[in-house]
């Protein structure tokens, strides 16, 4: 039995016992629910508790999940973001034999560097350099994204849902999932600035502290860095609101202090964007290229938006490439594109989120959707889950990490959605209050299952060889081929190269060339495996390193020392 059947097998026994029997241990559910009481009327401690909570649980559950190794293009690709922030550059030189060195999400011209926006990579440079590891940064700022979401949903909601939500999300978010168990700080890190924009906004519009003006500042500066398209989407609604409230609001502050109000954040903002703009001409040439525009124009041929045309076929220097941005890219863009496949597309899409988000136990609340719509309390809110939907309906690719500005929003619809459940009562008889503790209920013992994954058999399948879930569950303590390989050659005296030579049936995602920033000055040097003459330029260049061949497709990973002589017949 897989955990996904587990979850879907809870969930239908929680629906029958809350139809059989209503009163389903109502006394013990009461209990629970008045322990937490005290703690939910303290706000502030509340929040703090959630995300020292997170913290604090993450980190007890390091002897069976430990610290994750780097395992998709995505984690190497911000992992090198960090690398070259902690060395002081925006950028790094393009390297000497640059050809060899090309991989997935990493840009050689104009500087070598990272394709994505530097906002993740200058969470990771700071676990870097100040705690030793980026992962630390990252579990820091998981405690944190779960304590601020539980502020945001006070601003909201009653302050005992609120705690529950924050408790949700440890749960969901904060142990599990992947944006803890990978280096994709970007989900974690744009939920904040969607927490701080939307928690910040109802408590700007009754009381008008600068403070709160200053938060929603920092909240779209943080998006600007990490997901600035989805993060403006959730502007627009947002500016509305403000706007209206300037102009007939009932606590509308006078026109002095609006102008502070709006000077403050802006000034914060445009300070932002100045430095963007920055970082892009020192990255890419020019402070108007942002990110992801150079790397996509030399490689990929899929675009983002699906009204787009796909690009030329561009000149591939490795098959591992080409096989990724044809098959995994541009054989999907097609689909999407088409009108017979948008529909099924699409779907998939929503399937995806809503696998990540909720899942099956909490896709229980969602009986009461209608419900919400009607609901004027968090109306706002289900405005700005449209206006991103909407948004993302036109791109070509959707990961759970791209809807991360509005994982606040979704929580506290989810929430709404159960304080609604709890009220009903069909045939007089308290279903819903039964449903709405048999759902936390199932969320805190999958919990508890995927904690005791591994002798209970739920263990998922080792990536890339299965179909990678991005629901909480999260990923196993995947990478470790890579891992043992370069541990082995750290250990050898003198400097090292690996020459990595792939198989036919290669799965592209499993990419094993990535390099530091500082590639000349690494003990371990990964390469592409070329032609033979082109594989000789690189050991002549390197000519003090002890040269490598790996194979990481052979069962067992193959490492044996390189020779251009056994190499000559071989033609890639």
């Amino acid at each position: 039995m897989t955990l996904f059947e587990l979850e879907f097998g809870l969930t239908l026994i929680a629906l029958a016992f809350a139809f059989a029997w209503p009163g389903f241990c109502n006394g013990l559910f009461a209990g629970v629910e008045k322990l937490f009481e005290p703690l939910a009327r303290r706000r502030g401690l509340a929040a703090a508790m959630v995300g020292v909570g997170a913290i604090a649980l993450r980190l007890a559950l390091l002897p069976l999940f430990p610290i994750p190794l780097p395992f998709v293009p995505d984690d190497f690709s911000f992992l090198l973001s960090a690398d070259t922030f902690a060395h002081g550059r925006l950028a790094n030189p393009t390297p000497a034999m640059w050809t060899h060195f090309e991989t997935i999400h990493v840009s050689m011209l104009p500087t070598y560097g990272s394709m994505y926006f530097p906002g993740q990579g200058l969470i990771l440079a700071a676990g870097q350099v100040l705690l030793g590891h980026p992962w630390f940064a990252l579990l820091i700022l998981d405690g944190l994204m779960c304590a601020a979401l539980t502020w945001m949903l006070q601003g909201w909601l009653p302050r005992n849902w609120a705690l529950l939500g924050g408790i949700i999300a440890v749960l969901r978010l904060g142990l599990f999932g992947y944006w803890i168990n990978t280096y994709h700080a970007a989900g974690t890190l744009a939920a904040l600035g969607g927490v701080l924009l939307l928690g910040g906004l109802p408590r700007l519009t009754r009381t008008a502290h600068m403070r709160y003006a200053l938060l929603m500042g920092l909240g779209i500066s943080i998006l600007v860095l990490t997901r600035p398209y989805e993060g403006f989407l959730v502007c627009i609604p947002t500016g509305f609101v403000l706007i209206r409230w300037l102009m007939k609001g009932k606590n509308r502050p006078a026109a002095a202090r609006a102008a502070k109000l709006i000077a403050a954040p802006l000034g914060l903002i445009l300070a932002t964007c100045a430095w963007l703009g920055y970082y892009d001409y020192r990255a890419f040439g020019s402070p108007l290229t942002l990110p992801y525009t150079v790397n996509r124009t030399t490689y990929a041929m899929a675009p983002y938006y699906i009204w787009q045309g796909p690009r030329p076929v561009p000149v591939y220097r490795h098959p591992e490439m080409r096989d990724y941005y044809q098959k995994e890219e541009t054989d999907f863009y097609k689909r999407i594109h088409s009108v017979q496949g948008f529909l099924p597309s699409t779907f998939l899409k929503v399937a995806i989120a809503f696998s990540f988000y909720s899942y099956f136990a909490l896709l229980i609340p969602m009986l009461m959707i209608h419900r919400v719509f009607m609901d004027r309390r968090i109306r706002f809110l289900v405005v700005c889950v449209l206006a991103v939907a909407a948004g993302l309906a036109i791109e070509v690719f959707l990961l759970p990490h791209y809807v991360a500005p509005i994982t606040c929003a979704f929580y506290a619809i989810g929430l709404q959605a159960m304080r609604h459940l709890r009220c009903w009562k069909p045939e007089g008889k308290p279903v819903g209050l039964t449903l709405e503790r048999l759902t936390v209920a199932v969320c805190v013992l999958m919990a508890g299952v995927r904690v005791l994954a591994v002798p209970l058999h739920f263990e998922p399948t080792e990536y890339p060889s299965s179909n990678w879930n991005f629901n909480w569950f999260g990923p196993a303590h995947w990478g470790t081929d890579r891992q043992q390989v370069l541990d082995r050659l750290e250990q050898l005296p003198g400097k090292q190269l690996v020459i990595v030579r792939y198989s036919t049936a290669h799965e592209a995602l499993n990419e094993w060339v990535y390099n530091s920033a500082d590639i000349a000055g690494s003990k371990v040097i990964w390469a592409q495996d070329m032609k033979p003459e082109e594989n000789r330029e690189l050991t002549n260049y390197y000519s003090d390193r002890k040269v490598w061949l790996v194979e990481p497709d052979e069962n067992p990973v193959r490492v044996t020392p390189y020779s251009i002589a056994e190499a000559n017949g071989v033609a890639r």
